[in-house]
This record gives C-alpha cells, sequence and structure tokens, in this order.
C-alpha cells in the first residue's frame, strides 16, 4: 500500500470515529439546556421510558450530545432480566431506540 492509500485510509477512518463520537453531559449542562427549552424534563423520559416496559426498574439515565442532538439514553432491567437500552431525542421526545442491550 503507497503513501497515499495509508493517508486516505486513516482519514476515513478518522471522520468515521469523529461521526460516531457521543459526549456524555454533566448535569450543569444539562440544567443550563433545559432552563433554556433546549430539552424536554428528564423526568417525563423517565416515566415513558418506564412505561414502555413495565415493572422494569431504571439502571441508567445519560444525556448525550452527537452531532448537535441531545439524546436521553436509558437502560433498564425488565422483570424478566433483560436490559433494555432505549434513546429518546432529547428536544422533542421522539423514541429513537428501544432493544436488548449486548
Amino acid at each position: 500500500m503507497n503513501v497515499d492509500k495509508r493517508l486516505c485510509a486513516i482519514l476515513g477512518l478518522s471522520l468515521t470515529c469523529s461521526f460516531a463520537y457521543a459526549r456524555d453531559l454533566n448535569q450543569d449542562e444539562a440544567l443550563s439546556l433545559r432552563q433554556r427549552g433546549v430539552i424536554l424534563p428528564l423526568e417525563q423520559f423517565i416515566e415513558r421510558a418506564l412505561g414502555l416496559h413495565p415493572g422494569s426498574r431504571l439502571l441508567e439515565a445519560e444525556l448525550e450530545e452527537k452531532n448537535n442532538m441531545y439524546v436521553y439514553e436509558f437502560e433498564l432491567l425488565t422483570p424478566q432480566g433483560v436490559v433494555r437500552e432505549l434513546k429518546f431525542d432529547a428536544r422533542d421526545s421522539r423514541l429513537l431506540k428501544d432493544e436488548d442491550d449486548d
């Protein structure tokens, strides 16, 4: 492989990695976004996630920013012992993902 092909491969890989990067926001950032009306309240999403899987327990909740999109991510433990991962658009409450967590 010549140098040009290697550089193209490395550039392609780095661009792919940068697009896949999601940043976890801390509580101060989340509060600021909520107060400015950028995102909807966390409680609303917890209630909705648990409503989709009755009897489940909340294991984890995060707010992430990826490509200028804010996403609430939840992990639930169902009564059957299955861990589910749910993702919601924090701006408009669209369900983006609801599947078994690997």
